[in-house]
């Protein structure tokens, strides 16, 4: 049985074909902010990804034929229990529209359900979308009434690293309390108590560190004045939000280890632009912290930005004093998908429906 892995991110496509639990084919596909710019919006992505993953496959040699499960990873879909979900029309339909909320993962159920159509048996599924919801209420509730906290996140990576940290120290993943910092084009730090994510900030819609290309907290007032200055419309001010913010806003791009480089090679700017998205993740750790009440066994830093040794240094000495700090570069999305999959063909997790 080979099973099509699908995750689309800000700023890449990644792909993955398994056998089972053998990893027998993946790639990460790297969309530049060029790449991008021609579309108004994530929906209109989707032919160009497709595409874009259907002659990868090719090039690889590597049937879609002979598929029969179609993964893609889980989209801003209503508030949900993790878990594995068959994508249906309710889910399409709510995707399309953005009805809950924009990002690249809306295209994993998409793409997926379109591939597994074009196949004779093929049934396509998501796993731990990017809106787990398991947020303790208190944590929900903001100073206006009018506004909610709400959970979207790197929901699937954070809880596969957190169970592979768990796994290396011999315990089980509800024994610990973690704080996991996703660093990626969008930035994530879950407060992980027990197996549960009790906080996180939401890394699309304006809360924490800001990343390669999101704005993250924002000065309420200035942007109020923003809204009303007649400078910008809606779409506008929102891609610069969530889209053209951080690195891209500051710095013309959305690739970390670009603006790295910069920074190494003597770019004031860019330094002192890296230092901050670095130094916002490190306040967002010691806030987690609080969550947890200080009783916190590691913090775990992972993502595709942890690659560069200057971001994750930088955060571990802001962060060391609360435990200790392990470095999990890239991400384990792909076999995290598969792994929810396969267990669920085995009758150990239940399938569930999107309603």
């Amino acid at each position: 049985m080979k099973i099509l892995a699908i995750n689309p991110g800000s700023t890449s496509t990644k792909i993955a074909v398994f056998e089972r639990d053998k990893n027998i084919f993946q790639v990460t596909l790297r969309h530049s902010s060029d790449e991008l710019k021609p579309f108004a919006s994530v929906a209109e992505q989707f032919a160009f990804r497709r595409e874009v993953i259907l002659s990868e496959l090719k090039k690889a040699g590597v049937s879609v034929s002979e598929v029969s499960v179609v993964v893609g990873r889980g989209g801003v879909v209503k508030p949900i229990e993790s878990g594995v979900y068959e994508v249906n029309e309710a889910m399409k339909s709510d995707l399309r529209t953005a009805k809950y909320g924009e990002h690249a993962s809306n295209l994993g159920a998409l793409i997926a359900d379109d591939i597994a159509r074009s196949l004779p048996a093929a049934k396509a599924y998501i796993a731990d979308p990017v809106v787990v919801d398991e947020m303790q209420d208190v944590a929900r509730v903001t100073g206006l009434p009018i506004f909610t906290r709400k959970s979207i996140f790197h929901a699937l990576n954070q809880k596969a690293i957190a169970r592979t940290y768990a796994r290396e120290q011999g315990k089980k993943y509800e024994e610990l309390n973690l704080i996991v910092a996703h660093l990626g084009g969008g930035i994530s730090v879950g407060a992980h108590r027990q197996g549960r994510i009790v906080d996180v900030n939401n890394a699309i819609g304006g809360d924490g560190a800001f990343s390669p290309e999101r704005s993250g907290t924002t000065p309420a007032l200035q942007l109020v004045e923003a809204c009303f200055s007649g400078k910008y419309a809606k779409a506008e001010l929102s891609k610069m939000l969530v889209g053209s913010g951080g690195l891209v806003a500051h710095l013309g791009t959305n690739e970390a280890q670009k603006a790295v480089a910069l920074a190494e090679q003597g770019d004031e700017q860019a330094r002192l632009v890296v230092n901050a998205m670095c130094y916002q993740v490190g306040k967002e750790i010691g806030a987690a912290a609080a969550v947890l009440h200080g009783k916190v066994d590691a913090v775990l830093i992972t993502g595709g930005i942890a690659h560069n040794r200057l971001v994750t240094e930088y955060i571990k000495q802001m962060t060391s004093f609360i435990a200790p700090v392990g470095i999990y570069p890239g991400e384990d999305e792909m076999a995290a998908l598969v792994e929810n999959i396969t267990q669920m063909l085995d009758g150990k997790l239940p399938l569930k429906i999107y309603i």
